[in-house]
């Protein structure tokens, strides 16, 4: 039987303490908290009518999932590093990304190359479950580098991999699962599972819940509400740890729902009812939080207003800045492909810039 998730915030903002999930919730920024889901939302939305606009070629909407990254980037010590699919908004204005590079990507002004030491979020990958080996292959340079179980809070490091329940289906997860767990690396799989792989729902994936899959492959697994923000922050923050100690991998499970089509190309109407949206739209994880914090009275109508207008600010730099990207130098795939260009590659760029100065 498939366990309900674990959550510490009832609908209505009610705190409710749970032994598997420890949280002292008056030892957590909870109005940062809320303030990071509004802003990924505006972001979010500001991208979607830049599409409609012609301004992007795509963009991939995270609405409803913003508890689950804001929380599960909440738990990160600065040394760990992240492994995103193309959909880890929240995660990536945690972490410090410019918003604006985000918009290069779908705007085909740049091929994603921002440099990921600045934050320790890698690429956005638009290959289904690719990302799940680049975090397993980046959490064994880790052991090899001697971070891991130290003891030092300064030196050891995790890396946490973000996945939906599509990329379950797909050989390269479930072969990241198999080496994480066979070399115990410190490696935590967040799991959004919004119950749609595009227009498959997971019951044609997997007759067990996501976290249960987790034991086939010998580590652990835990399901949280995905719209409790909290619940995600725990969840995480306690794998994380474990990884950072030298205990190997977990499977979190935070279960919630994708109220958006998969991406501004995709007509969820063919596949999906409304009424199933209407029923999740009544549990929005924004309004859970504002719940809480307006009932126990952390914030008031200040700072909500105060908010509002870094939300303005954030959509016009937004626009501004999608229109102001540059266009990519014709050298640039060439130059941002290997540290060191091969001379092959090398010769490559020189034949394709003698082509493009031909056609000038």
């Amino acid at each position: 039987m498939t366990s309900q998730p674990l959550s510490l915030l009832t609908q209505d903002g009610t705190y409710q303490s749970q032994m598997a999930l420890p949280l002292d919730p008056g030892s957590i920024d909870c109005a940062q908290l809320l303030r990071d889901m509004i802003m990924t939302r505006r972001v979010d939305s500001e991208a979607i009518a830049l599409q409609r606009q012609g301004e992007l070629g795509l963009w991939p909407s995270l609405l409803g999932q913003e508890a689950a990254q804001v929380g599960a980037a909440a738990s990160l010590f600065p040394r760990d590093v992240v492994f995103p699919t193309y959909r880890e908004h929240g995660v990536a204005w945690c972490r410090g990304v410019d918003p604006v590079n985000l918009l290069g990507l779908f705007r085909g002004t740049t091929m994603g190359g921002w440099d990921p030491t600045e934050n320790n979020f890698n690429l956005y990958t638009l290959v289904i479950g690719a990302q799940t080996l680049h975090a397993v292959g980046y959490a064994m340079g880790i052991v090899r580098d001697g971070d891991v179980g130290t003891g030092d809070p300064e030196r050891d490091r995790a890396v946490l991999v973000f996945l939906g329940d599509g990329a379950l289906s797909e050989g390269e997860t479930n072969e990241a699962f198999v080496w994480a767990a066979a070399q115990n690396l410190p490696v935590v799989f967040f799991c959004q599972n919004n119950q749609w792989a595009i227009s498959a729902p997971y019951s044609v994936q997997s007759r067990v819940a996501v976290a249960q899959r987790a034991q086939g492959f010998g580590f652990k697994g835990i399901r949280v509400d995905g719209n409790d923000v909290l619940a995600c922050l725990s969840a995480t923050r306690e794998a994380m740890a474990a990884a950072r100690s030298g205990n190997g991998p977990t499977l979190i499970e935070a279960f919630t729902y994708r109220r958006n089509p998969h991406t501004t190309s995709d007509d969820d109407g063919r596949y999906r009812s409304g009424a199933e949206n209407d029923v999740w739209e009544l549990l929005d994880p924004i309004e859970r939080l504002k719940n809480y914090l307006v009932g126990s009275n952390k914030i008031d109508q200040d700072f909500l207003s105060k908010v509002a207008a870094e939300e303005q600010e954030l959509a016009e730099k937004l626009r501004a800045g999608c229109r102001a990207l540059p266009n990519p130098a014709p050298d640039h795939p060439f130059r941002n492909t290997y540290a060191e260009m091969p001379k092959e590659l090398e010769d490559q760029m020189i034949e394709h810039l003698n082509f493009v100065e031909a056609g000038a």
